[in-house]
């Protein structure tokens, strides 16, 4: 435990310290956020609520993505840069190591999403949600964060170069476009309302959609089975990667 608080702080110094990277974080959904509502917000319709309240729950999701792959890039600049050799001559675990960039993105990820929600809210998001659906939606969402955080931990390790680290995150951030983030699955063509319906993100962002907005819960157990599954997954396999190089 002393280890992980250790490296967490780190992780965390290194965050403050690459400044441009904690707002781009923030700036990026902020902008995409603004160009959907503003830009294609009149063009589409989603029947039942205004498109910022239904939009929201999708950029929330999104800022995961843009946090996960900084974390990527983390890993594999700390495996590049030959300073998990030095930490392996230390008596500490791999698992300390890989939990401060883990729990760095938590932090940067909470970060970004209270400055997507008050800027939503000053575009006209008004979400009806109680304070116990507002508990729910945010442990969801850290749920998933902890899994893709992890998961891009995994991706780090294996990452040849910084670079190629970024491009595995960019499946990250691509994936939310094929899910229900940003228009609604039943205007989509039969095979791609496929491939949204049976993916992790959709259930997640519809759990979020429905818990801010105050609409009927769906698809509360089933994001919770893929992002805890995905949770499990991830770990096993960034600690394994980890481990093996760690005894080379």
């Amino acid at each position: 435990m002393t280890a992980s608080v250790t490296m967490i702080g780190r992780s965390i110094r290194l965050s403050r310290r690459n400044f441009d990277l904690v707002i781009m974080a923030i700036v990026l959904p902020v902008l995409m956020m603004a160009l959907f509502v503003y830009v294609f917000g009149g063009a589409i319709s989603t029947s039942v609520q205004s498109y910022v309240d239904y939009v929201v729950p999708g950029i929330l999701v999104l800022c995961t993505g843009y946090g996960a792959t900084s974390t990527a890039m983390s890993v594999t600049d700390d495996v590049q840069k030959g300073v998990v050799d030095r930490f392996r001559s230390m008596p500490i675990s791999g698992f300390s190591v890989l939990t401060g960039h883990v729990v760095a993105s938590v932090a940067r990820n909470a970060l970004a999403t209270s400055a997507v929600v008050l800027v939503a809210v000053l575009m006209g998001f008004r979400p009806a949600a109680t304070v116990g659906e507002w508990v729910l939606a945010m442990g969801l969402l850290l749920l998933y964060v902890l899994a893709l955080s992890w998961l891009a931990a995994a991706f780090g390790v294996i990452a040849r170069t910084v670079e190629s680290a970024s491009l595995l995150g960019f499946f990250m951030l691509f994936i939310p476009y094929l899910s229900s983030a940003f228009v609604p699955v039943a205007t989509m063509p039969p095979w791609l309302r496929a491939v949204s319906e049976h993916q992790p993100i959709t259930p997640v962002i519809e759990t979020v959609r429905a818990l801010l907005n105050g609409q009927p819960v769906t698809s509360g157990w089933l994001a919770l089975a893929w992002s805890g599954g995905l949770l499990v997954v991830a770990f096993g396999w960034a600690t394994w990667l980890f481990g093996r190089i760690s005894r080379r």
